[in-house]
């Protein structure tokens, strides 16, 4: 299977990160790219990404050995009915999408099966857009691969190993197995979040308590709200079926939990609340999700004028960068009445090193 020459088929968070990642460690690498924006591809050129600097005929993208999809589920689909006729045959199709089924029925469809391993990287960010593609974005996350039995074994094992060298855990699953687990880790989390914002929002006040007395609780388990509308409109649709299963599943289920609570029952409730904390340690959170990790810590600090500032500088002597700061004004959920979020593991260990001389420092499991 020949790595020559690769096109990208949408440039955003993933697929600008994949792009960047190629680009590092296969510089020789002739990388082309279709983004809906063309200060996207101007921005990427300018990167020393890709090698067109403004959109080309789709013909240019047809005759590359790999073609990463990197849009919407939708978007994808439309784009291999465009590429059908000129496609090489010695093209390999992939996509990154977070819905399996649909796109592999339109491979089905269109008679590509030979030609088509699905892929999902296990990653992202709230953040959306090539500004924000990193080339650590895949590194140690699952790498979903999903083909039919049509695909050549061998370029099955090549693609398998070439997307370990990009520096992520390849796991091979059925398009089935893996809208069902990604409905259910993913999906139906994203739908409880946002209906959980909104059910907030809609009961505030005119004064906004609740946005105000927002806790850390609340804000950890909404961050994914922050995600892009556009994309999950189009994953929602693409995988309304098991969406909507596990949603009647959940209602049972917090409906159960309702009526344990409503039959005052303490020791069914902590029981309820121990099954869900055993399962919820025992999975393996250092390793990297739908999410990346966030490097943050708390500290306590006396109300003084110039103490934040005294810290900042602090790092700043190191050479440290602080993503994200600030003062926690509501702390049911965690100790320290600061938050110092840093960009990386590294940089976060230096910073608590640095910091625990003279603040006592809290960390979160």
């Amino acid at each position: 299977m020949k790595k020559d020459t690769i096109a990208f088929i949408g440039l955003g968070l993933i697929g600008g990160s994949i792009a960047k990642n190629i680009k590092k460690r296969y510089p020789d690498t002739k990388i082309y790219a279709l983004a809906s924006r063309e200060s996207t591809l101007k921005e990427a050129y300018r990167a020393g990404v890709i090698e067109n600097d403004t959109v080309l005929d789709l013909k240019a993208y047809a005759t590359c050995d790999i073609i990463f999809l990197c849009a919407p589920v939708g978007i994808n689909i439309s784009y291999l009915e465009k590429l059908k006729p000129m496609l090489s045959k010695d093209c390999l199709l992939t996509d990154v999408g977070s819905v399996k089924c649909d796109i592999q029925e339109a491979i089905l469809r269109l008679g590509l099966e030979s030609q088509f391993i699905g892929g999902h990287p296990m990653a992202g960010s709230e953040t959306i857009g090539f500004q924000n593609a990193s080339t650590q974005l895949l590194e140690n996350a699952y790498y979903i691969l999903t083909c039919s039995d049509a695909i050549d074994p061998c370029i099955y094992q090549e693609f398998h190993h070439y997307i370990e060298t990009l520096g992520a855990i390849p796991i091979k699953m059925s398009p089935e197995e893996h809208d069902y687990a990604t409905a259910t880790i993913s999906h139906l989390p994203h739908v409880i979040s946002a209906s959980l914002v909104n059910l907030v929002c809609k009961r505030d006040d005119d004064r906004e308590i609740l946005k105000t007395i927002a806790a850390g609780g609340f804000r950890d388990i909404t961050r994914i709200s922050s995600s892009s509308p556009v994309m999950w409109q189009h994953i929602c649709t693409a995988n309304r079926d098991k969406i909507l299963t596990l949603i009647d599943a959940y209602k049972e289920q917090l409906l159960e939990f309702r009526q344990i609570i409503a039959d005052g029952n303490p020791k069914e409730i902590e029981t309820y609340f121990s099954h869900a904390k055993e399962y919820r340690d025992s999975l393996p959170i250092k390793k990297k999700g739908v999410l990346p990790d966030v490097f943050e810590f708390y500290l306590d600090l006396d109300d003084k004028v110039g103490g934040i500032a005294t810290i900042a500088a602090s790092l700043a002597e190191q050479k440290l960068s602080i993503k994200n700061i600030g003062i926690i004004h509501n702390r049911e959920f965690q100790d320290g009445v600061l938050h110092i979020e840093m960009y990386d593991l590294e940089s976060m260990e230096k910073a608590i090193e640095i910091l625990r001389k003279t603040y006592r420092i809290h960390r979160k499991k």
